[in-house]
């Protein structure tokens, strides 16, 4: 859906919804901190908290037998990008095939894109390069995630909420969808080379240097936990320090926003479904950035109160 068109589709309702959940979210946890501590006993508090944390931000929290049972390893967390660089590859296969080889989608496909964003799908529909190179750069991105969460990051024992983990694996599979209903109102028409503009080099830009930046914060997070010769010493937690974290606490949730943001550049800037998509990534992100951030400042006394949670110099 473009910014000029009007009413919301389904997938416009759906990643609206998601973002207003994840804001009141972020809101409550704000809100829980100036709550007197008797309420940490609340079962509603627990299971808030619960629900909102994983890994390092959860160890704290007090819990009752019957709430860890839907604990699932952190380390789980390769899951979510092996099933995005299955899905989404599928997804861009079946999109190389309709531009090259002019071979239409399935009809259970059709039907599906037909439902989130209530446009018929139409035979003379052309092939969108801001869609075809948005694809191409979710899975390099899922792939280079997959990558460093089996061959780079180095996880302890934490846990994540079973209700997190089926999430974030439906997650990735709608998101894929996402970018094919972002498609159906592309105006690209013509050769694809045709339709290259400035939005496309700014977007691969911005999505080059954010993964590099994601990718040598998680190199440094890695670092926290192993010796000089790659081994792992301790899954003990750390202060971390260098390159962004000098600025923030989480520069790697800093830098998946800015991914995010390039992929709404790439599209033109003017698909309002996908800037749902940022807005949702934008609080979501938000509220884990300022989880670690509450731990680091509560647990250390001697962090550096100049740091910023999210985004350098302003959360």
């Amino acid at each position: 859906m473009s910014l000029s068109s009007a009413g919301w589709r389904c997938v416009d309702v759906l990643w609206a919804f998601l973002a207003l959940c994840f804001l009141l979210a972020f809101c409550a946890h704000k809100i829980s901190l100036y709550l007197p501590r008797k309420y940490e006993k609340c079962g509603l508090y627990v299971l808030f908290q619960d629900l909102i944390r994983y890994g390092k931000t959860k160890q704290s929290l007090k819990r009752d037998d019957w709430l860890r049972v839907f604990d699932v390893p952190k380390r789980w967390f390769w899951h979510f990008y092996a099933i995005s660089v299955g899905w989404n590859g599928l997804l861009l296969t079946l999109y190389l095939n309709f531009t090259f080889q002019h071979q239409s989608f399935s009809s259970w496909l059709t039907g599906i894109l037909d439902f989130l964003t209530g446009v018929p799908t139409t035979k003379n529909q052309a092939p969108q390069l801001s869609t075809l190179l948005v694809q191409l750069l979710f899975c390099i991105h899922s792939l280079r995630r997959l990558m460093e969460c089996l061959f780079v990051s180095v996880f302890s024992d934490g846990k994540i909420h079973l209700v997190q983990y089926v999430f974030g694996l439906g997650y990735y599979l709608i998101l894929g969808l996402t970018v094919l209903c972002s498609d159906r109102l592309g105006k690209g028409t013509g050769p694809l080379l045709s339709q290259l503009d400035w939005f496309h080099v700014a977007g691969i830009a911005l999505f080059l240097g954010a993964s590099l930046m994601q990718h040598q914060s998680m190199v440094l997070l890695a670092r926290l936990r192993t010796g000089k010769s790659g081994a792992v010493e301790t899954l003990a937690h750390r202060v971390p320090n260098g390159g962004w974290f000098e600025l923030v606490s989480c520069p790697h949730y800093f830098a998946e926003l800015l991914i995010y943001i390039s992929l709404s550049l790439v599209l033109g800037g003017q698909s309002l479904t996908w800037w749902l998509v940022v807005l949702y990534v934008f609080f979501n992100q938000a509220l884990a950035a300022q989880l670690c951030h509450d731990l680091y400042t509560s647990k250390y006394e001697s962090y550096p109160r100049h740091r910023k949670a999210f985004i350098p110099f302003v959360l």
